[in-house]
């Protein structure tokens, strides 16, 4: 007497099916790719962080203007207010209230105010405005402004220490991030929370360390009552002898 277990009468009950020969050409299961094409080969690595060789004056080269005449006069005030950047919250020690990325976030927006303030002038049309700054605020262009502090030697112990800070800023991986490289990236952060920083505690020392980066203030105010000056009626003396003499016979 034959005794089965419940398993194997299930399993006789349902291979009722002839089983085919096996054929070594049949197609195999493959594991499919995560983009969903089993025939592509898989992703290749991101490259490595680029040779970044940016100059700082070909970034920030403005196109000549023959009509504008612009004041070099460096001014501590601006329509009666101290600075021309909105008040920074009073703040003894920021570091110890903010974080490396809240002060990064801040000071990108510090940083792309000066750059459209630099690009201002002369006038051009929205789309070379937005070409010039979006090619000054990219992280490559921030790096090569920053190696020109680093080179030359022009920062401070304190703001060296809040560049070390603000290179190990940890955020989501971004396109920029792959673009430029782990390293490009993580230094271009660290310029922006320095600006940051020195928006919150030293508004002057920012303004000279974005001068020595080549960013012009340029007034707008005294650009406007230079044009609007009524130009000054030509001497006799410097007119053509024609003219002049025209105007004798016509007395």
């Amino acid at each position: 007497m034959v005794i089965l277990s419940a398993s194997s009468t299930v399993r006789a009950a349902l291979d009722t099916q002839p089983r085919l020969p096996y054929n070594p050409n049949a197609p195999r299961k493959v594991k499919k790719t995560p983009n969903g094409n089993s025939f592509l080969p898989p992703p290749l690595p991101p490259p490595p962080s680029p040779r970044i060789s940016i100059s700082v004056d070909d970034l920030l080269k403005r196109p000549e203007s023959k009509e504008l005449t612009l004041s070099e006069e460096v001014v501590d005030s601006y329509m009666g207010y101290e600075t021309w950047s909105p008040s920074p919250p009073k703040l003894e020690k920021p570091r110890s209230v903010f974080n490396a990325a809240s002060l990064a976030f801040i000071g990108d927006s510090i940083y792309e105010l000066y750059a459209r303030r630099h690009f201002l002038f002369p006038p051009l049309s929205i789309e070379d405005y937005n070409d010039r700054v979006r090619a000054v605020v990219r992280c490559e262009a921030q790096y090569a402004l920053l190696k020109k502090l680093v080179d030359d030697d022009f920062l401070t112990k304190e703001e060296r220490d809040v560049l070390r800070w603000g290179k190990n800023l940890g955020s989501a991986r971004t396109r920029s991030r792959r673009r430029a490289g782990v390293a490009v990236y993580n230094k271009a952060s660290s310029l922006e929370t320095l600006i940051g920083y020195l928006y919150l505690t030293n508004g002057k020392r920012l303004e000279k360390i974005m001068q020595k980066l080549g960013f012009l203030s340029d007034s707008s105010t005294e650009i406007m009552i230079e044009m609007a000056k009524p130009k000054p009626k030509p001497s006799e003396s410097n007119l053509p002898s024609f003219i002049l003499n025209e105007q004798v016979s016509q007395q």
